[in-house]
């Protein structure tokens, strides 16, 4: 047995290198379907499909100048090389400098081109996409743009929290979320609604509610929206953005929230994923934002910790994935190095093979974030750039081959029940692939 699967291991490690380093590109749409869920695990074509990927959000707005559009190709060729499968980007840009959405309802179509480009570039190179539809942020817009907007109409706001409560704004919010879903692209001519290469629609990037830490505002949010999106497109997955913070409906949990703010933004991470309309579940990492800037061990054990709670909860309360989907480090803390870059990555992909090999909730991360060469004039300090970062493309990769094994051996049902696991674990385990 240990034997047949090391040539299985080897015949898809070879055909893993062989369809990155050659670059072959989808050109059909044959074999290229939507990804769904069934129980805690997404699923494509019958089979498993656990995640290794990253973030991009800047993708639409390089697209839209002609000089920098070459750039979005070559960060997906890079990604593809070392079996990155989804990238998440954002699909709104509202009121500042090359916006998307230039007042309520009013688009730049040259923008909107852009990111047709950057969804038709994505299919080539088999990497999907989670769009996210507004930012809790001023970057970009966010919701603090929505909120000027609706005081520019006369309406009597005084808070950006306003976005999620006032039903002007649920309706400026209702009509971006309609036109992206039913744009028909003007690269494939195929409506965003029906692309498989979108792999789920994000509500809004890391929504949080501060006026009200009762949550109740914010899950009223959430009800609404995510319903909504549903009932325009049942076909694509839908996840809320949040960061994974406990609330007050688990007042149990808070220990595991990086520090007593947490518990207080308006977010309440059980609740708010069991929301009809919702199918899998979101958390970000920031050990170096949300403890500390110095980096320490006490990041490391934080950071498995924290996804191993989740994962958890994924599996017992919510019956649904989790996607880690942004963690990093920041080159500007203090005491940082490329090593304990390696050694966070390293227990990211570790805790999640731990819940793969037996079937668990934990379906996938989102490294934050991937850049291609010439683009540093826009790191936040998390970005990495492959060919000047050889320790973590390697382990990138690494990772990309094994959760390749686990997506071609065994159907969902198996939940990895079966003979191969204990095989499995001697090559998945071994650092010599």
């Amino acid at each position: 047995m240990l034997l047949a699967l090391m040539i299985l291991l080897i015949t898809v490690t070879t055909s893993f290198v062989q369809s990155h380093d050659s670059m072959e590109l989808v050109d059909d749409d044959e074999g290229w379907e939507m990804v769904g869920r069934k129980g805690n695990q997404f699923v494509l074509n019958g089979q498993p499909f656990y995640v290794n990927g990253f973030n991009t959000y800047w993708l639409m707005v390089l697209a839209a100048d002609q000089s920098t559009r070459p750039k979005v190709s070559q960060l997906f060729q890079q990604a593809s090389s070392v079996g990155l499968t989804v990238c998440r980007t954002w699909a709104f840009n509202d009121g500042q400098w090359r916006a998307l959405q230039k007042s309520p309802g009013v688009y730049d179509e040259d923008v909107f081109k852009a990111l047709d480009f950057v969804v038709s570039e994505a299919k080539k190179y088999k990497i999907r996409l989670i769009l996210s539809l507004s930012n809790n942020w001023d970057a970009y817009g966010g919701k603090a743009q929505y909120v000027k907007w609706g005081k520019e109409a006369g309406l009597n706001l005084t808070s950006d929290d306003d976005f999620f409560s006032h039903p002007a704004l649920r309706t400026y919010y209702k009509a971006h979320v309609k036109t992206v879903l039913n744009r028909v692209n003007t690269v494939t001519n195929v409506t965003y609604k029906e692309d498989p290469t979108i792999f789920a629609w994000e509500l809004m990037n890391e929504p949080r509610c501060t006026s009200d830490p009762s949550g109740d505002k914010l899950q009223s949010w959430i009800q609404e929206m995510a319903v909504y999106v549903k009932s325009m497109d049942p076909k694509h997955l839908v996840e809320i953005g949040l960061e994974g913070f406990y609330g007050p409906s688990t007042p149990d949990k808070a220990q595991f929230n990086p520090n007593t703010y947490a518990t207080q933004v308006g977010t309440d991470f059980i609740r708010n994923h069991m929301v009809l309309g919702v199918d899998f579940a979101s958390v970000h990492m920031y050990a170096d934002s949300w403890i500390s800037q110095t980096i320490t061990d006490a990041h490391v054990q934080f950071t498995k910790s924290w996804m191993e709670s989740h994962i958890d909860d994924a599996e017992k309360y919510l019956g649904m994935p989790v996607v880690f989907t942004e963690f990093g480090v920041s080159v500007k803390d203090q005491g940082y190095n490329s090593t304990f870059r390696d050694n966070l990555y390293s227990t990211v992909y570790k805790t999640l093979l731990n819940s793969t090999k037996r079937g668990g909730s934990g379906a996938g991360s989102l490294m934050w974030q991937l850049f291609p060469e010439g683009t540093d004039y826009m790191d936040d300090g998390y970005a990495i750039v492959l060919s000047k970062s050889p320790s973590a493309s390697n382990m990138i990769s690494l990772h990309s081959t094994r959760i390749a094994i686990f997506n071609s051996l065994c159907s969902w049902k198996c939940k990895w029940g079966c003979k191969k696991k204990t095989a499995l674990d001697t090559i998945l385990y071994h650092d010599e692939l």
